[in-house]
C-alpha cells in the first residue's frame, strides 16, 4: 500500500466506540483511526446506509458489496453489528464501554436517553472518564432542537448556499458534514487532553448547524462589521483583488494576489508595470472597488498564454497561481503522488491522510470492513466467551449479514 502507516500512530492505545453512520461521524473516526486509535464501528443490523450510496461499488467475496461513499470514510475500523434496540444489545455496548476512551454517536437526540444511555443520567456515572461525543443536526434543544439535519439542508439554513452561486447553489462536496467531522475530532482530542489534568471525561455537543455556520468567513465577519447582506461573488474573493479565475489558451487558471507588494511583483512579472500606479489599482481596496476594470485587463493579458506553463512560472517566482484541474487530474498529479495523497492496497484506493507527522506517521492501515466482519473477534477482545457470542448470534443481537 502506497502511504501505508508503518508506525503505531500518535493515538495508539485509544479505544473508540463508534455508533455513527453516514458521513460526519465516520469521517471523524477515520481521522482518529488513521493515527492509531482502535475504532470499533457498531452498525445496526441494516448496516450503515452509505454502503448503498453508489454506484460505483466494490463486490466482496461473500457476495456483499459496498459503495465508494462508504469506502472513502471507513478504513482502519473494525465492524461489529448489534441490535441496540434490544436490551441484550445495549448490555453488550455497556461492556464495550468499560474499556473505551471515547463514544461517538449520531442518533437522534433523545434516543440514547430513551435507552437509558444518556450521558448525564447514566454514562457519566458508570464511566466517569468517558468522552461522549454526539453529532446531530441542531442539538437537543432550541427552536430546531431534535430535528433532523442533512448536509445540503444545513448549507441552505446557515447561509453557505447563498454565497455560493446566483441563484444559491449547493457546494460540490458535503462541506458541512466534513467540517463537522473535523471539528468533532478536534473536540475529542481537546477533551482527552483536558482529561489528563482532571481525570474526567465530558459530553461534546457537536452539530451540523454550528459547524456549518463556523465556515462563514469572511462573509459573517463582513456582515457583522458593516451590516450589509453578503452576496455571492462567484470565483472572485469578496475582500481581495485580483483573486479569481481567468481563461488562458489552454486551461483556466486561478490567481491569488493578497497584498500591494505582491500586486506590484505580479504586474512586473506580466509586463504590466504601469498598473500599480493607476489610481484605480493603488491599494487592495481600490482594486476590489474596480475589479471589473482590472479583470478586463488581466483577461486580455492571459488569453494567449499556456496556463499550465504560466502558473508554474508564477509559482516558482513566488506568486500564488495554479491551473484549475479536474479531480482525476489532481489525483494523478506528481505532487499528489509525492505527498502520498492516494493510497493503494489491491483493489482498495483512497485518499491519504493530510496529517503528516515525523515520528508517528498515520494513514491507511487496512481497507474498510465488510459488514460485521469483526464481530466475534471484537467481542472476544472484550472478554465475551464463545458461548456468549453464540448466544448473541442465536438471539439476533449480533448480526453478521445485513438485514434488508
Amino acid at each position: 500500500m502506497n502511504g501505508l502507516a508503518l508506525s503505531p500512530g500518535a493515538l495508539a492505545g485509544l479505544k473508540v466506540i463508534d455508533l455513527t453512520r453516514v458521513l460526519g461521524g465516520p469521517y471523524c473516526t477515520m481521522i482518529l483511526s488513521d493515527h492509531g486509535a482502535e475504532v470499533i464501528k457498531i452498525e445496526p443490523p441494516q448496516g450503515d446506509e452509505v454502503r448503498d450510496w453508489g454506484p460505483p461499488f466494490v463486490d466482496h467475496a461473500d457476495g456483499s458489496r459496498d459503495a465508494s461513499y462508504f469506502l472513502g470514510v471507513n478504513r482502519n475500523k473494525k465492524s461489529l453489528a448489534l441490535d441496540l434496540g434490544k436490551p441484550e444489545g445495549r448490555a453488550v455496548l455497556l461492556r464495550l464501554l468499560e474499556g473505551a476512551d471515547v463514544l461517538i454517536e449520531n442518533y437522534k437526540p433523545g434516543a440514547m436517553e430513551k435507552w437509558g444511555l444518556g450521558y448525564e443520567d447514566s454514562l457519566s456515572h458508570k464511566f466517569p472518564k468517558l468522552v461522549h461525543c454526539r453529532v446531530s443536526g441542531f442539538g437537543a434543544d432550541g427552536p430546531l432542537g431534535g430535528l433532523p439535519g442533512y448536509d445540503a439542508v444545513i448549507q441552505g439554513i446557515v447561509g453557505l448556499m447563498s454565497i455560493n452561486g446566483d441563484p444559491p447553489l449547493r457546494m460540490g462536496t458535503p462541506v458541512v458534514d466534513l467540517a463537522t467531522g473535523l471539528y468533532s475530532a478536534i473536540a475529542i482530542l481537546m477533551a482527552l487532553q483536558e482529561r489528563t489534568r482532571s481525570g474526567q471525561g465530558q459530553y461534546l455537543d457537536m452539530t451540523l448547524h454550528d459547524c456549518g455556520m463556523a465556515l462563514l468567513h469572511p462573509q459573517a465577519a463582513n456582515h457583522l462589521l458593516n451590516g450589509k447582506r453578503p452576496i455571492a461573488t462567484g470565483n472572485p474573493h469578496p475582500n481581495i483583488s485580483p483573486y479569481s479565475k481567468y481563461a488562458t489558451a489552454t486551461c483556466e487558471i486561478f490567481i491569488a494576489i493578497g497584498n500591494d507588494p505582491a500586486f506590484k511583483k505580479f504586474c512586473a512579472f506580466l509586463g504590466l508595470g504601469e498598473l500599480p500606479g493607476d489610481p484605480r489599482f493603488l491599494t487592495n481596496g481600490d482594486r476590489v472597488t474596480n475589479r471589473v476594470a482590472l479583470d478586463e485587463i488581466l483577461n486580455a493579458r492571459f488569453a494567449a498564454e499556456d496556463g499550465h506553463a504560466l502558473t508554474d512560472a508564477m509559482l516558482r517566482a513566488g506568486l500564488p497561481a495554479g491551473p484549475v484541474k479536474h479531480v482525476d487530474e489532481a489525483l494523478a498529479s506528481p505532487h499528489a503522488i509525492h505527498r502520498e495523497m492516494v493510497v493503494e492496497d489491491g483493489w482498495f484506493r483512497a485518499l491519504g491522510t493530510p496529517i503528516k507527522m515525523s515520528r508517528t506517521p498515520g494513514g491507511a492501515r487496512r481497507p474498510p470492513p465488510v459488514f460485521g466482519q469483526d464481530g466475534a473477534e471484537v467481542l472476544a477482545e472484550f472478554g465475551f466467551s464463545e458461548a456468549e457470542v453464540e448466544a448473541l448470534r442465536a438471539s439476533g443481537v449480533l448480526a453478521e449479514t445485513r438485514r434488508r
